[in-house]
């Protein structure tokens, strides 16, 4: 039997259901995480986040948050939640794509993330060096990965990690965060 999953970009009318969606999946700790702490200084990028829905229920989601290091800019992936009764059957994995897929349209030079190796590795993401990026919290080195989508995009990630917003002081329209040197497609 195969599940029917749509797969549709964020819409504010998805908040509560993504929230309840994290609450599960992270608990009330969630909120005392490094990339928590980055997310708190601006909105995320709904142009490139993403939920999958069943019979009209949002079953997982993803998002994106633009964020500096030094030079360099990227977007965080984060959360990505599926509820347990749909984990395993690649729908996080769809999302994580999407999710890569946006950010190469919208001209980021790397997507990073704190999450398992094992899990995101065979997706494409490598550890980033230990000591070129510092989260705002502390975070296991070997946690910090990155998917590389243009030559040099990780390597130009130094130093304290930021909300690009804090850095930039972009406008935010359609809360939408687009550093002003990516292009949006």
């Amino acid at each position: 039997m195969t599940l029917a999953v749509t797969y549709l970009p964020e819409m504010p009318a998805h908040d509560s259901e993504i929230d309840a969606i994290n609450e599960e999946a992270f608990g009330p700790g969630r909120f005392t995480r490094a990339a928590y702490k980055i997310r708190e200084a601006g909105p995320h990028d709904r142009k490139l986040s993403f939920v999958a829905t069943h019979d009209g229920i949002v079953i997982a989601s993803v998002r994106m948050t633009w964020i500096a290091a030094g030079q360099g800019r990227a977007l965080l992936l984060g959360p990505l939640a599926v509820r347990p009764s749909f984990k395993n059957l690649g729908i996080g994995r769809k999302l994580v794509a999407m999710a890569i897929d946006a950010a190469r349209r919208a001209g980021a030079a790397s997507v990073v993330l704190v999450g398992d190796e094992p899990y995101y590795g065979p997706l494409g993401f490598k550890k980033i060096p230990h000591g070129q990026i510092t989260m705002p919290r502390p975070v296991d080195p070997n946690r910090l990965l990155a998917f590389e989508l243009k030559a040099g995009g990780v390597a130009s990630l130094t130093g304290d990690v930021q909300h690009a917003y804090k850095v930039d002081s972009m406008p935010v329209q359609e809360a939408s965060c687009v550093p002003a040197q990516a292009s949006v497609a």
